[in-house]
């Protein structure tokens, strides 16, 4: 029990396909045998999905009240979600946000208290969460408050591709006025201290996205590039980081020049989240670098176009919850090497 990692997953919307997946992950009798999972939800929703589901009687299971109780080899299940809570499978509700919000805040308060190794985060509905009074746009920038760090990044993480995000959650029209050197900068070393820390790449090469068709054409398609992100490059660079760019990001991905770095740096969400999902939807992984504490999530959302019709393919949440045990073996090791070097 010790020495496996303890992986807090939380269930999501409930209306949502976050159960089915964990259910469907859970049906591996080697997920628990690897780590010590422990879901945050509601053993009777556990239960009312697991019937729909075909051949998931040989998964274990064990009621908890706290995370220091989990048990080896079975499903933890700590019941955090009200069992009145209406379930309304393919529909977005309140009571579904209420049920991802409880959920989303009991596992990270075992988190916080390091009663779990890492958190694994189902998918949730943004609008629904923030009509029952979620003051964050997503789970980034909630665990970047919650754990108090300076700030987070959003990293999209497959098997020989990864792709962060320097905007996050904002709308579009907001992307230029919100983008500046200082940010850029801010995520490039974030990125770089991941890439190293988190992934064991010991010299990590980033290359960075223009904002503008064309990477602005030397200024005749917009500024940003010779104002703000060029300049970033430079002091990356100065700063011992191998940044490279701008590129044009159509020409970057239609080139497959993403393969060629260990990371690549966008400046906007679906400019950077587009072409990742085109290429790795069913197992992409979405990791929040910059945190004191370990954070993935699958990359998809609450799929509610076929929640409760047994269709949801569970690999990016296998692959989720493998990265986490990665990324928490990697920092030990990392941390290890910095305190003793020889």
């Amino acid at each position: 029990m010790a020495q496996k990692i303890v992986i807090g997953i939380t269930q999501g919307d409930t209306n949502g396909i976050g159960y089915e997946v964990i259910i469907k992950a859970m049906s591996d009798p080697r997920m628990a045998e690897i780590c010590v999972p422990i879901l945050y939800g509601s053993s009777r929703l556990f239960g009312l999905y697991r019937k729909q589901i075909p051949d998931t009687e040989q998964i274990n299971t064990n009621v908890i009240n706290s995370a220091v109780d989990a048990r080896s080899k079975r499903l933890n299940i700590i019941n955090c979600v009200p069992d009145n809570l209406a379930v309304e499978p393919g529909q977005p509700t309140l009571d579904g946000a209420k049920g991802a919000i409880a959920a989303l805040e009991a596992a990270v308060r075992d988190l916080k208290e390091g009663k779990i190794d890492a958190l694994v985060t189902g998918p949730i509905n943004k609008h629904t969460i923030i009509q029952e009074g979620f003051q964050y746009a997503g789970h980034t920038e909630y665990l970047v408050k919650e754990s108090g760090a300076e700030d987070g990044l959003m990293l999209l993480c497959a098997d020989s591709m990864k792709v962060g995000i320097c905007t996050n959650h904002i709308p579009i029209s907001q992307v230029p006025s919100t983008l500046t050197k200082e940010l850029i900068l801010r995520k490039l070393h974030l990125m770089n201290e991941s890439m190293m820390r988190d992934f064991a790449v010991i010299k990590p090469k980033i290359a960075v996205l223009g904002l503008n068709p064309h990477s602005g054409d030397g200024g005749s398609l917009g500024n940003e590039e010779i104002d703000i992100i060029n300049p970033a490059i430079e002091e990356a660079n100065q700063d011992n980081i191998l940044a490279f760019g701008p590129y044009s990001p159509d020409g970057f991905f239609g080139a497959h020049m993403q393969f060629k770095f260990d990371a690549v740096l966008a400046m906007y969400h679906d400019q950077g989240l587009i072409p990742f999902k085109a290429l790795a939807f069913d197992k992409g992984v979405n990791f929040t670098a910059g945190l004191p504490f370990v954070r993935t999530s699958p990359d998809h959302g609450t799929g509610y176009d076929i929640a409760g019709k047994v269709a949801a393919n569970p690999t990016s949440l296998v692959t989720a919850i493998y990265m986490a045990i990665d990324v928490c073996n990697n920092r030990r090791k990392y941390d290890s090497m910095r305190k003793n070097p020889l």
